[in-house]
């Protein structure tokens, strides 16, 4: 056995001790600053209810034939969709897509400022990197421990934990698609008289697009993934359904729940690539012919 050199308990006890403080003293502040993202969960989840179903399949075909212009892709997702239907699992996609929806979106509203802001500063860079490091390395239930105590079980926790989780990747990809614009396209702008904000949101964020989404869509997968521990402090929808296959030993209760989160994948996955994939040829194209 490795030699105890000195006694953890105090050290234990005083994280402890500070988690409950933070707790007793600014509860009320954390859960007020985090209302608006369950404003925003709530709003986007009684959408999805209250649409019908054929809507939702028509909207998702709609755009999965936007972004490829075949008709392989629209197949696929009203297959997929009709399978959800079909299987009685609708109402639990739709709080799964709810959830997704909402971390991606906040994800999004906080990873792509962030990304800019460490592709123009070194320093910010060599900060904020081994902090995307944990993020992405720490196991989730261990920040879902403090999330619960603060906010209780229920959705906010677990869009918190779904944003922790699933934001890095956009972050990074938003950081490395800016610094890989071509140094002699930005020599152009600059030549051009162009001012920094000029650049940045006429030059390098177009450029820089197809490796953005890829981001968003990397953001999104990772979204899709938490659904399943998201749903053990109260975020409901395909994972719950998962979890009750396993408490319940019923197999079939959890394949086709894991099936259901399979198919939102498969479908938001081949949309977000294929919208990636039509921006990157025509960016291509427009340097061609510059």
């Amino acid at each position: 056995m490795f030699p105890q050199l000195f006694d953890t308990r105090p050290l234990r006890r005083a994280v402890d001790d500070g988690l409950n403080w933070v707790v007793r003293h600014w509860g009320g502040y954390f859960e007020a600053a985090a209302y608006p993202l369950l404003m925003l969960l709530k709003a986007i989840e009684d959408l999805l209810i209250a649409t019908p179903w054929w809507l939702i399949i028509a909207i998702l075909a709609g755009i999965a034939w936007l972004a490829t212009r075949r008709w392989q892709l629209p197949t696929v997702v009203v297959a997929g969709l009709m399978f959800l239907g079909v299987m009685d699992l609708w109402k639990d996609a739709m709080t799964t897509m709810a959830l997704m929806l909402a971390a991606t979106i906040t994800a999004i509203i906080v990873s792509i400022p962030v990304g800019v802001w460490m592709s123009r500063s070194l320093n910010v860079r060599k900060f904020i990197t081994p902090v995307l490091d944990l993020m992405q390395t720490l196991p989730s239930f261990v920040y879902l421990i403090p999330t619960v105590m603060i906010f209780g079980p229920g959705k906010i926790p677990a869009l918190i934990a779904t944003i922790v989780y699933a934001a890095p990747p956009l972050v990074r990809l938003t950081d490395l698609g800016l610094r890989s614009v071509d140094p002699a396209v930005m020599e152009a702008s600059r030549a051009f008289g162009t001012n920094p904000r000029q650049r940045l949101l006429g030059v390098q964020i177009p450029l820089a697009l197809p490796t953005i989404l890829a981001g968003i869509n990397q953001t999104t997968m990772m979204a899709l993934s938490m659904v399943v521990i998201a749903s053990m402090i109260g975020a409901g929808g395909l994972g719950y359904q998962v979890l009750q296959g396993i408490g319940r030993l019923e197999v079939s209760r959890g394949l086709f729940a894991g099936l259901g989160i399979v198919v939102l994948a498969i479908v938001f996955d081949r949309i977000t690539q294929s919208f990636g994939k039509q921006l990157q040829a025509r960016i291509g194209l427009a340097e061609a012919r510059s």
